[in-house]
């Protein structure tokens, strides 16, 4: 994430070829409204500031803070993993010593 800059042309290319690209970290996206306007989105509760100020050409964060997710750190790995780890607590430790302690209660 860190040392890359990315001007406001690339980003707004790279958004434009339907690439995720973020802001800070992963919670933010940079997208494409429906009037054409570039935004940067909160996530987790869809607020959104412009990608620049109101002149169109100063970013609203600095040149390197700005990144394309790649696939292999892309978010649906973590979420890949992580499933897996989960049924198998599920199953093996959670399943087989929840029932005995449910009892003997």
């Amino acid at each position: 994430m860190g040392g890359k800059i990315m001007t406001l042309d690339e980003i707004k290319a790279a958004v434009d070829a339907d690439q995720t690209v973020h802001w800070a970290n992963t919670g933010y996206v940079v997208q494409k409204d429906s009037l054409g306007q570039y935004l940067i989105t909160y996530l987790l509760n869809g607020s959104c500031i412009g990608l620049t100020d109101r002149s169109g050409h100063r970013l609203n964060g600095k040149e390197t803070e700005f990144f394309i997710a790649r696939s292999e750190d892309g978010v649906e790995n973590p979420g890949r993993q992580s499933r897996p780890d989960g049924q198998g607590r599920g199953v093996a430790p959670g399943g087989a010593g929840a029932s005995p302690l449910g009892r003997q209660l």
